[in-house]
C-alpha cells in the first residue's frame, strides 16, 4: 500500500485550488454577462422601432438624408403649457415657429416631429394641432335602446398621455364612462378595392384599462346616404378593425361585409381569433399599434405592434363562409316510418331466470347488529329547553300555544344514544333490481338516416371577396365602462413602407420612452410576485440553488497537512514459506547442538578415524567420490540457473544462509557416517 508524501499533499492542495479559481472564473463571468446585457438593453430598445419597420438598407438611407436635409421642426410644447401660454398671450413668433422645449416631467427626453407620410395615403391623422376640425361628433340616436341611453352624448377630447408622454405628441381620447360615443370623418379620397392592397393603422392606450368596452374603428362604405351626422350603430360600414374586450374574453375585430351576388343581401363575415394570447395588451397600459394588411389575393395579416398575430384568406378562414355550399339537405325529405335507427335491440330469446325477484328491498336491517349497552330507550334525544321564557307579546289567539324550542336532552350526552334502537341498514345481498333483456345487434339496422342532398338554389361562388365595397370615412362607435381610451395617429394606405416609416415617427418613439422610464428588472419581478404570490417559490429556488451549489463545492475545506500518515507493515510471506522458515531454524540449532557435543571427543574421534580409515579405506574413498559427485551435481545447477535481479537475490538472502547451514549438517553427518 502506497503511503501519501508531502509532495502528494500539495499537489492535492494546488489541484483543489485550482478547481475553486475556475469556478469562481466561471461565476465572475456570468455576473459580467448579465451587467452588460442589463446596459445594452436600453440600446436595444432604440434601436428595436428602427429594425422593425421592414425597410432596406437604401430606403433607410434616402429618408435619413431627406431628415438631415429638412431644417423646421414641430413645436414641442406639453398641454397646460400651451394652454397657459396661450390665456396669457406670451407665446413669441419664434417659439410659434418651431422652438423645441423640454418638458421637466419627462424623464427621457426625445425630440419629436409631427409625423407626415412618405407617400400616397387615403388618410393620415395626428392629433397635434389640439383640435378636432376634420372630425365630426354624431348628433343622432342609437336605435333600439331607451331614451336615456341611446344619445351619443360621450365626451372627447385632444389630449396627451397620462404616462410616458412624448412632449408635443396628442391624441384623441374618449372621457366618459358608461355612454356612447360617435365620431367620425372623411377620407382625403375613397378607398376602392381594386389591385392595390389596404393597410390600416393606429394606436390604442387603455390608461386605465378595460372592463368592458371597444376600441375598434369601422371604415364606412361610399354611400349616397352617407352623413357623418347621422352616424350610429346601423350605418353601413365595409370593415370594422380593433381590439375589444368584455369579461375575460380579449378580441381583435376584423369583419368586413360582404354582399350577395344574387340576391344583393349584406353578410358579416368574422375573421378566426388571434393565435397568441391578448390580455397583457390591455392591461399593461402602454401603447400598442394595431396593423390590418388586406392584399388582392384575399390574404389577410393582422399585427400588434408590428408582431403578426392572426393571417388567412378571405375564402377559407371567415365565418360565415363567403361561398354557400353546392348542395343542401333536401327540406322536403322525411324519414321513412319503418326505417330503423337501433344499433342494439333486446334479445327477443332471452327470458327472466326463475329466482330472479324483482320486489326484493336494495337495504335491509343489519342482523348482525347488538344495540350498544347503555343505550336509554326512554329518553327522547330532543327535549324542551327548561330556560326558554315565552316572549311578552306572544298572542295565544293570534299565534298559537306557546312551545319552548327543543334543544338536545343532556341525559343523552354520556349515553351512547337516546330513543327507540333501531337497526341499521346495509345493502340487501339478493337484490338485483328490475330485470331487463340483454342487448344484441339489431339485424334490421339501417344506419343513422340523413336526408338526401340536392343542389343549393343560393350557391354562389365569388372568388374575389377582396373586392368589397368602397369606403370613404372612417368613424368610431363605442361604448365603454371606462374611461381615458387613447387614439393615435391614424393612417389608411396602400403601401406597407409607408404605414411601417408613420410607425417609426410615431409610435417608435412612444416605445422609446416607456422602455426608458419602465422599472428594472427588480421592481418588475417584485410587482410580479404581489400580483401571483406563489412567484416567492420559484425565485427562492432559482436564487437558493446556485448559492447552496456553490456553497457545496467551494467552501475551503481542512488541509490535508493535519493528517497524520501511519507506518504501514510490509506484507508478510505465505504460510508455506513461514514453515520452511521455522523448519530451517530448527535444523540450525540441532547442528550447532550437535557440533558442542562432538568437540570434546576430536581426539578420540580422530584416532577412531585413522582406524577405521586403515580398515576401510576403501569405503572412504567411496564415500569421497559420492561427496565429489554431489558437489558437481549442485556446481551444474548454479550454472545453469538464470540470472536473478538484485530484488530476487535481495529477498532470498537470508534464504541461501539458511541453505548452506542445511549443507554443512549436511557434510558433517556425511563424515560422521
Amino acid at each position: 500500500m502506497r503511503m501519501l508524501t508531502s509532495s502528494d499533499s500539495s499537489y492535492k492542495n494546488a489541484k483543489m485550488k485550482l478547481d475553486r479559481g475556475w469556478m469562481w472564473l466561471i461565476l465572475l463571468l456570468v455576473l459580467a454577462v448579465a451587467v452588460v446585457a442589463e446596459e445594452k438593453q436600453s440600446e436595444e430598445d432604440i434601436s428595436d422601432a428602427d429594425l422593425n419597420i421592414g425597410l432596406d438598407e437604401e430606403e433607410i438611407k434616402v429618408l435619413m438624408a431627406e431628415e438631415e436635409e429638412e431644417e423646421e421642426e414641430a413645436t414641442v410644447i406639453d398641454e397646460e403649457q400651451f394652454d397657459e401660454a396661450e390665456s396669457q398671450g406670451t407665446f413669441s413668433e419664434k417659439e410659434e415657429t418651431g422652438k423645441t422645449k423640454v418638458d421637466a416631467n419627462v424623464s427621457f427626453q426625445v425630440t419629436y416631429k409631427t409625423p407626415v407620410p412618405t407617400g400616397d395615403v387615403y388618410f393620415a391623422e395626428t392629433f397635434d394641432d389640439g383640435s378636432l376640425g376634420r372630425w365630426q361628433l354624431s348628433k343622432t340616436v342609437k336605435e333600439d335602446a331607451d331614451d336615456d341611453l341611446a344619445k351619443y352624448d360621450g365626451k372627447w377630447a385632444v389630449e396627451q398621455l397620462k404616462e410616458n408622454k412624448v412632449p408635443g405628441d396628442q391624441g384623441l381620447v374618449l372621457k366618459s364612462r358608461a355612454k356612447h360615443h360617435a365620431i367620425s370623418a372623411m377620407l382625403d379620397k375613397p378607398f376602392i378595392f381594386q389591385d392595390e392592397p389596404l393597410i390600416l393603422q393606429y394606436e390604442v392606450n387603455f390608461q386605465d384599462g378595460i372592463d368592458c368596452g371597444g376600441a375598434y374603428i369601422k371604415l364606412l362604405s361610399d354611400t349616397d346616404s352617407l352623413n357623418l351626422e347621422q352616424f350610429h350603430d346601423r350605418t353601413p360600414y365595409t370593415i370594422m378593425f380593433g381590439p375589444d374586450k368584455c369579461g375575460e374574453d380579449y378580441k381583435l375585430h376584423f369583419i368586413f361585409r360582404h354582399q350577395n351576388p344574387l340576391n344583393k343581401d349584406v353578410e358579416e363575415k368574422h375573421a378566426k381569433r388571434a393565435d397568441v394570447d391578448l390580455k397583457k395588451y390591455y392591461t399593461d397600459k402602454k401603447t400598442h399599434l394595431y396593423t390590418l394588411v388586406l392584399n388582392p389575393d384575399n390574404s389577410y395579416e393582422m399585427f400588434i405592434d408590428q408582431s403578426s398575430v392572426s393571417r388567412g384568406s378571405l375564402l377559407n378562414d371567415v365565418v360565415p363562409p363567403v361561398n354557400p355550399p353546392k348542395e343542401i339537405d333536401d327540406p322536403n325529405d322525411s324519414k321513412p316510418e319503418d326505417w330503423d335507427e337501433r344499433a342494439k335491440i333486446p334479445d327477443p330469446e332471452a327470458v327472466k331466470p326463475d329466482d330472479w325477484d324483482e320486489d326484493a328491498p336494495a337495504k335491509i336491517e343489519d342482523p348482525d347488529a347488538v344495540k350498544p349497552e347503555g343505550w336509554l330507550d326512554d329518553e327522547p334525544e330532543f327535549v324542551p329547553d327548561p330556560n326558554a321564557e315565552k316572549p311578552d307579546d306572544w298572542d295565544e289567539e293570534m299565534d298559537g300555544e306557546w312551545e319552548a324550542p327543543q334543544v338536545p336532552n343532556p341525559s343523552c350526552e354520556t349515553a351512547p344514544g337516546c330513543g327507540e334502537w333501531k337497526r341499521p341498514m346495509i345493502n340487501n345481498p339478493q337484490y338485483k333490481g328490475k330485470w331487463k333483456a340483454p342487448l344484441v345487434d339489431n339485424p334490421n339496422y339501417q344506419g343513422v338516416w340523413k336526408p338526401r342532398k340536392i343542389d343549393n338554389p343560393k350557391y354562389f361562388e365569388d372568388l374575389q371577396p377582396f373586392r368589397m365595397t368602397a369606403f370613404r370615412a372612417l368613424g368610431l362607435e363605442l361604448w365603454s365602462m371606462t374611461s381615458d381610451i387613447y387614439f393615435d395617429n391614424f393612417i389608411i394606405t396602400s403601401h406597407k413602407e409607408v404605414a411601417d416609416r408613420w410607425a417609426s415617427d410615431s409610435w417608435g418613439l412612444k416605445k422609446l420612452v416607456a422602455s426608458a422610464n419602465e422599472p428594472g428588472i427588480f421592481t418588475q419581478l417584485m410587482m410580479a410576485a404581489e400580483e401571483r404570490p406563489w412567484l416567492w417559490v420559484i425565485y427562492i429556488l432559482t436564487v437558493g440553488l446556485p448559492v447552496g451549489l456553490v456553497v457545496l463545492f467551494c467552501w475551503p475545506k481542512k488541509s490535508n497537512d493535519d493528517y497524520v500518515y501511519k507506518k504501514v507493515d510490509q506484507p508478510r510471506a505465505d504460510v508455506e514459506e513461514e514453515e520452511e522458515e521455522v523448519a530451517a531454524e530448527e535444523e540450525v540449532k540441532a547442528a550447532e547442538a550437535s557440533a558442542t557435543e562432538s568437540a570434546p571427543a576430536a581426539g578420540t574421534e580422530e584416532a577412531e578415524e585413522e582406524d577405521a580409515a586403515e580398515v576401510g579405506g576403501d569405503n572412504l574413498e567411496g564415500d569421497d567420490e559420492e561427496e565429489q559427485e554431489e558437489e558437481e551435481e549442485e556446481e551444474e545447477e548454479e550454472s545453469k540457473a538464470p540470472e536473478r535481479t538484485l530484488e530476487d537475490e535481495l529477498k532470498e538472502g537470508g534464504d541461501a544462509t539458511d541453505e548452506s547451514n542445511k549443507q554443512a549438517v549436511r557434510k558433517r553427518r556425511v563424515r560422521k557416517d
